[in-house]
């Protein structure tokens, strides 16, 4: 084991060259062929399950095994890599308990649609009454969630390619089940590269174009939205925009696609602020590129109203499923946006003048600050967050939980790229930070990663974690919202006239505790603190953690 507490080729224990004519153990050929199919590193928890083959893909096989404290946490590190490297990630547990204990972040990555790869060991398929023998693969269909059995020792390396294969081509989670009596086999190793499809290019329906551009060239107070599915299309749409005179806003997928453009509006849905509602309801057109428009994104239909709305998607199934459209353009959306232009300089259509009326200034999307936390105790949330927003250097990636803080943190953190914001919130579990994290870390490394965690999510499944991310020297920075709660059912609560006293918890010091794993931490219990927290962040020489602490009762009402 290296100094930093991953395994990796290089270290003890010595690699040795699987370059040799006698047969393989099944497990030291799973191992070579993960790496023959582009898999450097695994997360994982090892067991009596799957040891072998972590242990072979490190001594044998050269490549990194990163092991995680807790299997849920081993799946949520495996999500954040492939989301951050586009690559399919790839952990190991064990049987049982093992497997159990994934199946929330299972049901995570199927909801993200992220492709990764579960090695799961199995129990030996004649036993009956083991303590850990359950039904594997009914437990992950549940999920949703791929599965495929090993189903013979020499048809191991196919089925792993498959599931590899698999995890890319349908963007989900493949569990691969290896039964115990099969990881001893001997079998004789050949090469196994599943190969991807090719997916044509979406042909442009010109009858819906033409109706689109109709529909665009009429409009008075024409607005573009961008969803993720509109990444790397980002200069092509400021230029349609301008093009326009359409104001531009995104969803929170496509976080800061417009970071900079003169006419942005910042996040469209229950997370935008009152001067870009003020915008998007004047708007009689929305042209909408890659976004589901969902629920959020509409704020459950109402922002569309008395609009006509054209949707752009390279899926034709994603057009029109949460909301009536007038337009369906299936198509790439630059390479829409770009054909628009051009139908529109031949006919010769004017721009809007409806740009114009986005409000001048930076980061128009922000609330004004509070001047404290409203009356309460401890600090005020925006303040604290837009001031570590403004000491992280700008290339961070930013990943957070899930809690009522994010109505805040997610406005508030910026990023250079939508690319580099890692969602994590599909399932609506808290708990999923800080596994994400690391896994966001170990997928763009040379990068500061900024968590933005709750005080009930740390808990519950990333405390043990922090020393996961000491031990291979992150660049870290967790940012925790502590209002001594769960905030969201404290309010709920609140709001029906009940006594609170449920859900609110009288935590150890996260600053005490952090310390302890290796973190630098400091606590922030008022706006006096602040300045020598952001030192801190600033002077860092490892992982660190900022303990906000905040006021349940006084956080601040953000929702549309």
């Amino acid at each position: 084991m290296s100094e930093d507490g991953d395994h990796r080729s290089g270290s003890d224990p010595p690699r040795i060259p699987l370059l040799r004519s006698a047969p393989l153990r099944l497990h030291e050929a799973i191992a070579k062929s993960l790496v023959a199919q582009g898999v450097d590193t695994v997360f994982g928890v090892m067991g009596d399950g799957n040891l072998f083959v972590a242990d072979s893909f490190v001594r044998e096989a050269g490549g990194r095994f990163i092991a995680a404290s807790h299997e849920a946490n081993a799946v949520h590190m495996a999500h954040g890599y492939a989301v951050l490297s586009s690559r399919v990630g790839v952990a190991t547990v064990t049987h049982g308990p093992g497997l159990t204990n994934t199946v929330t972040a299972l049901v995570q990555a199927v909801k993200a649609g992220v492709g990764l790869v579960l090695l799961c060991g199995d129990t030996d398929s004649r036993d009956r009454y083991g303590p850990q023998v359950i039904a594997q693969r009914e437990l992950v269909l549940p999920t949703g969630a791929g599965f495929e059995q090993v189903r013979a020792a020499d048809t191991a390396l196919e089925d792993l390619a498959t599931a590899l294969r698999r995890a890319q081509v349908e963007s989900r989670p493949v569990v691969l089940n290896l039964p115990a009596e099969l990881v001893h086999a001997d079998i004789g190793y050949t090469a196994h590269r599943g190969q991807l499809p090719t997916r044509p290019a979406p042909v442009v329906d010109e009858d819906q174009l033409d109706v689109a551009v109709g529909i665009l060239a009429s409009a008075q107070r024409p607005l573009v939205l961008a969803g993720r599915g509109a990444l790397g299309a980002g200069e092509q749409l400021s230029a349609f925009a301008e093009r326009v005179g359409a104001p531009v806003a995104t969803t929170l997928g496509a976080k800061d696609l417009f970071h900079g453009d003169a006419g942005n509006l910042g996040i469209f849905g229950t997370l935008a602020s009152a001067a870009a509602l003020e915008v998007i309801g004047q708007a009689d057109c929305v042209f909408a590129f890659g976004a589901s428009l969902n629920p959020y994104t509409t704020v459950s239909g109402s922002l569309l109203a008395g609009k006509r709305v054209i949707h752009c998607d390279t899926e034709p199934e994603g057009i029109g499923r949460f909301s009536t459209v007038d337009a369906a353009v299936v198509g790439d959306a630059g390479e829409v946006a770009r054909t628009v232009v051009t139908w529109l300089d031949k006919a010769d259509v004017p721009p809007s003048s409806f740009r114009r009326r986005v409000p001048a200034g930076e980061l128009r999307d922000r609330e004004e600050i509070a001047p404290g936390a409203a009356g309460g105790t401890g600090v005020d949330i925006r303040t604290a967050l837009r001031a570590i927003d403004g000491v992280v250097s700008s290339d961070r990636t930013f990943v957070t939980d899930a809690g009522r803080y994010l109505a805040v943190a997610w406005p508030e953190i910026h990023v250079e790229r939508p690319e580099h914001f890692l969602f994590t919130v599909s399932f609506g579990a808290i708990g999923t930070g800080v596994g994400s994290a690391i896994g966001a870390a170990v997928g763009r490394p040379g990068h500061p990663v900024l968590l933005v965690c709750g005080d009930g999510g740390l808990m519950l499944g990333g405390l043990a974690e922090l020393a996961t991310a000491r031990r291979l020297g992150l660049d870290l920075i967790v940012v925790v919202c502590n209002d001594g709660a769960y905030g969201a059912e404290h309010v709920q609560l609140v709001n029906a006239g009940r006594s609170p006293g449920l859900t609110e918890f009288a935590w150890p010091s996260f600053a005490a505790l952090a310390t302890a794993m290796g973190f630098e931490a400091v606590t922030v219990g008022s706006a006096g603190e602040l300045p020598a927290a952001l030192e801190r962040i600033r002077t860092r020489s490892g992982p660190v953690l900022v303990d906000v602490v905040l006021d349940p009762a006084h956080m601040p009402d953000v929702a549309h």
